[in-house]
């Protein structure tokens, strides 16, 4: 019987896709144990509540790092790309403490739950399926562009009709672009060399953090509608 040769470019490719779901599921943890402390810890609760604006603040910052971590990763060392990674997690973690107090344990838990089921099946599809779904994630993005600018119109018109109307539509686009993004990343696996892959497992890991978090959101809302 002859031995079973293992290319190191397979050893890498596994490498880099558990480094990726890992790197994905630690900042689900850090965002949730930050939530649960900032409704616990009244210090905390004031810092992120009680100063003027300090909430919107923290927003822009995570928009802000998200943008430098995207644009800069490349000339990051894997340290401070990491580094950056957990505190977006943290801010993330702070701002989103607000559904603790909008929503019932249950709620939350019923919307994870089925979140992480969605979630688990698209990425699979996204991950197995042969076909190419380049365009299809062009669409996706293109619809998540509309939901961004419709999110801001209806900043101002505060309608519940239209805001339901994204939240349908935003679910379906992050269902796609988690089967999109899972492939991409998928892909990249096979170009990238061994000094790379921990800052690019660590940007597709925001990638599908961010899929899976605002896929929760939009779910939390639809399923407590009433």
């Amino acid at each position: 019987m002859e031995p079973v040769i293992i290319s190191n470019n397979k050893v890498s490719s596994a490498s880099f896709i558990t480094g990726v779901y890992g790197w994905m599921m630690l900042a689900l943890i850090v965002t949730a144990l930050t939530s649960i402390v900032t409704v616990s810890t009244p210090a905390v609760l004031n810092f992120v509540f009680g100063i003027p604006y300090m909430f919107y603040v923290l927003i822009f910052a995570e928009f802000g790092l998200v943008w430098y971590l995207s644009s800069r990763v490349s000339s990051l060392s894997n340290t401070t790309a990491t580094i950056m990674f957990l505190a977006y997690s943290i801010l993330n973690g702070l701002t989103l403490s607000v559904i603790l107090f909008v929503y019932s344990g249950a709620a939350i838990s019923n919307a994870f739950l089925i979140t992480a089921g969605t979630f688990g099946i698209m990425s699979a599809a996204g991950y197995f399926t042969k076909k190419d779904l380049s365009g299809f994630g062009a669409i996706m993005m293109m619809g998540l562009v509309g939901i961004i600018l419709a999110s801001l119109v209806n900043f101002f018109l505060k309608s519940d009709t239209m805001s339901y109307i994204i939240s349908y539509v935003g679910v379906m686009i992050f269902v796609g672009l988690t089967a999109y993004d899972t492939q991409k990343i998928k892909n990249m696996a096979n170009e990238l060399e061994e000094d790379q892959l921990k800052k690019a497992s660590i940007m597709g890991a925001l990638t599908l953090y961010l899929d899976f978090v605002n896929l929760f959101l939009f779910l939390l809302r639809i399923l407590n509608r009433k």
